[in-house]
């Protein structure tokens, strides 16, 4: 289950990040567009290192 989670969240990382590039480059790194995908790689970027925090406590005890 780990695996199709960290695979689900890679897919959107990535897709966020293109999304966030292109609107940077076509509207601006201002623009309330790109800002919004910004944060919105911020969270998918801190949720994938809390699975891992999390991942990691819960192996180590």
């Amino acid at each position: 289950m780990n695996t199709n989670i960290n695979s689900d969240l890679s897919y959107k990382i990535n897709l966020v990040r293109k999304l966030m590039v292109v609107t940077a480059e076509t509207k601006g790194f201002t623009n309330p567009e790109t800002i919004k995908y910004s944060e919105e790689l911020d969270k998918l970027i801190l949720e994938t290192q809390l699975i891992g925090y999390y991942n990691k406590a819960a192996v180590n005890g």
